[in-house]
């Protein structure tokens, strides 16, 4: 399998939908794209193409976030969701995704990305309990992660806030 990783168009906007509904057990990740791009908070979506069968593979969205230290507003994304297709799972599909993701935000500035999951899972790109600590969040806990996206350097300082897009709080949470 030969995989094509791309930013999203608006033609994968079906395809998407219908991957993140068969890919999770609700409707609610579908719906939290949806919204973010009604609400304007999407920040980078990339899609990967099977580039034998055509098929959308997988998708990674990363989305604006209010974060702030020592009062001041840092560049922050949040990943979520992301998604791969089952015939292409335990691939490599979700980690080019994620991998290009972060280094297409980094080189354009953002400071730091969040997510929430499985630390099992996302501590293999860096991500960490330990740098999302001391944030603000109502998600803060065993499953709040966060990394630095330039070249490992964290802006020093009182960590303040860290509020993700205002569709999060859709999905059972306060944020």
């Amino acid at each position: 399998m030969t995989i094509a990783i791309r930013g999203a168009t608006g033609g994968d906007v079906a395809a998407i939908d219908a991957l993140l509904r068969i890919s999770f057990p609700q409707p609610a990740e579908a719906q939290l794209v949806q919204q973010l791009c009604i609400d304007g908070d999407m920040v980078l979506t990339l899609v990967a193409d099977d580039e034998e069968t055509g098929m959308l593979a997988g998708v990674a969205v990363f989305s604006r976030m209010a974060v702030e230290i020592d009062g001041k507003p840092i560049a922050a994304v949040a990943l979520a969701p992301v998604a791969v297709s089952p015939s292409h799972r335990r691939q490599g599909v979700a980690e080019a995704l994620i991998g290009a993701g972060l280094r297409h935000l980094g080189d354009a500035g953002a400071m730091i990305a969040f997510v929430l999951g499985d630390p099992d899972y996302y501590e293999r790109f860096g991500f960490s309990t330990e740098w999302a600590s001391g944030f603000a969040s109502p998600y803060a806990g065993d499953y709040l992660m966060a990394m630095p996206l330039q070249d490992g350097k964290m802006p020093c300082g009182v960590r303040g806030e860290a509020v993700h897009a205002a569709a999060f709080a859709r999905l059972g949470g306060d944020q």
